[in-house]
């Protein structure tokens, strides 16, 4: 027997006594007489790995119930069984609930126990490739912020510091799977490896640059593009990376008449969260960099604008403290540098997130170097909830 779970929701149970009969040595089966009931036994019983329902159901149908599956339970692989072998149902079944297959009824058990064992391995097909985006290209993620949080801390604090903004203006933007954002917003800066933190320096802060000094500005994404690009299945990441400057009209580099809604949409996140994050470099408050951006006529896209206006808002309820470095949590929001004793030199910088990584990378250099402290963090609100 298969260890993965089977879900069939029908709301005629001498229908459900035949499947349990014919399948119950072959997988491990859980039965529903109604959608509603279905949607139950996934909150309670779940994951399952193929879900199959009827399409005729009084209240909640098979469409509408695989609808609301999907968006539960978005791995799970759908079926629809059903005497009604109309094509709009079909087409609706599809569209609505991103079936896998369509069978009618009356359906054979060796029909039906193919589909299920079809539906089983496309399962372990997309569970596969979410681990191995979680896992492998997570842990790649890591390696490369880790190379450059040591060759570029400066370059790495500000790829941390948007990664977080990124982060919530997907969220407020509904964008659903936010992997690709987030990622190509930690690894945005990686282009900077090569290139001294003192250009960085002026760069964001808005000094004067030679035309040397301005080429290489111009030139990071391009890099960090390119080193990206090597890695399997970052080929998107590494497309937003390239745009992350472009100017919602098109001016700007890269030099190709990609402009607007034809810009990556991950593009247009990094562009509103570098210049916001360069503003208050340069001194800027909150309210007044927003109000210098409103001013750069075909910059950004307008929608992420306004949606930065609303996170800040969100993000305005914070709360303020100092802490030792050993009562650092994961979540907090460093309110300053943090830098060692003896020489003065820059671990992290003020706005970066800190997470478990951080956090041992700061204890570290306080048992070998010291780390001077206390240490002022913010915690947003809602997380004290």
């Amino acid at each position: 027997m298969v260890k993965e779970k089977i879900l069939l929701v029908d709301d005629e149970e001498n229908i459900l006594s035949g499947y349990r009969r014919q399948f119950r040595k072959h997988f491990p089966l859980a039965t529903a007489q109604s959608g509603q009931a279905g949607l139950a036994l996934m909150e309670k019983e779940g994951p399952f790995a193929v879900i199959v329902s009827d399409l005729r159901m009084p209240g909640m149908d098979g469409i509408e119930f695989l609808a609301q599956a999907r968006t539960r339970a978005p791995d799970s692989v759908r079926m629809m069984l059903t005497g009604y072998a109309e094509v709009q149902n079909a087409i609706d079944a599809v569209n609505e609930g991103a079936i896998f297959r369509f069978l009618t009824k009356p359906c054979p058990p060796a029909k039906l126990a193919t589909a299920l064992a079809a539906g089983i391995k496309q399962y372990r097909l997309v569970t596969a490739e979410k681990e191995l985006l979680e896992k492998t290209l997570h842990g790649a993620v890591k390696i490369l912020t880790a190379a450059l949080s040591l060759a570029n801390p400066q370059a790495f604090g500000r790829g941390n510091r948007i990664t977080r903004l990124v982060k919530e203006m997907v969220r407020e933007l509904g964008w659903g799977w936010t992997w690709e954002y987030e990622t190509a917003a930690m690894l945005s800066q990686l282009g900077w490896i090569t290139i001294s933190p003192e250009v960085l320096f002026k760069a964001t802060k808005g000094r004067p640059l030679s035309t040397q000094e301005a080429r290489l500005v111009d030139s990071y994404p391009a890099l960090g593009a390119e080193l990206i690009g090597h890695i399997p299945r970052l080929e998107e990441v590494a497309r937003i990376v390239a745009y992350q400057n472009k100017n919602f009209d098109g001016s700007g580099t890269p030099a190709d008449g990609v402009a607007g809604k034809d810009l990556p949409p991950g593009a247009t996140l990094l562009k509103v969260a570098l210049d916001f994050d360069d503003l208050l470099s340069q001194g800027e408050s909150k309210g007044r960099a927003i109000q210098t951006m409103k001013k750069r006529q075909g910059s950004y896209d307008p929608d992420v604008l306004a949606t930065l206006e609303i996170v800040l808002g969100i993000e305005a309820k914070y709360e303020t403290r100092e802490v030792m470095i050993g009562e650092l949590v994961t979540g907090m929001i460093l309110n300053e540098n943090i830098i060692t004793l003896d020489d003065n030199r820059l671990l992290l910088t003020r706005g970066q997130q800190l997470d478990a990584t951080l956090i041992k990378y700061v204890r570290n250099y306080k048992q070998t170097v010291g780390v001077k402290e206390p240490i002022k963090v913010v915690v947003p609100l809602r997380d004290l909830n």
